[in-house]
């Protein structure tokens, strides 16, 4: 029997929201078992069952919940009405007011990133991978936060690929680095002659908190190295390739 799926969640936020495992759900084979991506070759009927699973984990209507196809940039969509399964817009973040929207973000490895002021009731979600956190999507989420009237802000970052597991070249240090040299603390030694490690969740959370940002969570999990509960685009590749899903983060401020 299918279990339900659990969450993780962060007390930084005060809206409902959840990271999601790749438990809980009832995809098969590589794709096992919450896999939450509709472009990634797994039966779309089942995806979207387990999308509203997530949906329902939280308290958010299946129906109202709403992604992106997601292309690593600083793009992001102010949410108004919700739109089909499948048909969002090219972004990587998306922000809104509406209390019964459930903002989605799919991830394996890159960092999912989930803001709330609930106050001025403004919700927001970011897909940061390195080159969309470079290229200033999570600055470019606090703004459109703000152009609705949000102050006080509260970000967490879910799981991501691990500092321990990231292994980088020259390509991605030289882009962190040409924003601040000071970013370079952000790198250690890697295990080879120029590569480095790299700590993607420190780098978003100094990001945020250049950008005003004081309420800032990071959850503390590795998703290349945990595969029990995460699926993870490090691992495929290592591992030779192939299909694999991907998780799901969601935030809504229906508080029903």
């Amino acid at each position: 029997m299918t279990s339900d799926p659990k969450p993780l969640q962060s007390a930084a936020l005060g809206a409902r929201h959840g990271f999601f495992t790749r438990q809980g759900g009832i995809s098969s084979g590589p794709y096992a078992s919450l896999n939450c991506s509709l472009s990634r070759g797994d039966d779309r009927d089942t995806v979207l069952q387990n999308r509203a699973r997530a949906a329902r984990a939280i308290g958010g209507q299946p129906d109202r919940l709403v992604g992106l196809m997601q292309v690593h940039g600083p793009d992001v969509v102010t949410v108004t009405e919700p739109w089909l399964p499948g048909e969002g817009p090219r972004a990587d973040a998306m922000v809104t007011t509406r209390p019964d929207i459930v903002l989605g973000i799919v991830t394996a490895d890159c960092a999912p990133v989930l803001f709330a002021d609930i106050e001025a009731g403004v919700v927001g979600a970011a897909h940061a991978g390195w080159r969309g956190a470079v290229s200033g999507v999570l600055e470019a989420t606090l703004d459109a936060m703000r152009r609705l009237g949000a102050s006080r802000i509260s970000a967490a970052i879910g799981p991501c690929i691990g500092q321990a597991s990231y292994e980088v070249g020259p390509d991605l240090r030289d882009s962190v680095l040409s924003n601040s040299a000071a970013h370079d603390s952000f790198f250690s030694p890697g295990r080879r002659v120029a590569r480095w490690q790299f700590d993607l969740a420190g780098y978003c959370a100094t990001r945020l908190s250049s950008a005003g940002i004081q309420a800032i969570a990071t959850l503390d999990a590795d998703t290349a190295a945990d595969e029990e509960r995460f699926f993870s685009y490090r691992r495929r590749t290592l591992g030779g390739g192939g299909p694999m899903g991907h998780q799901i983060s969601i935030i809504t401020l229906d508080q029903r």
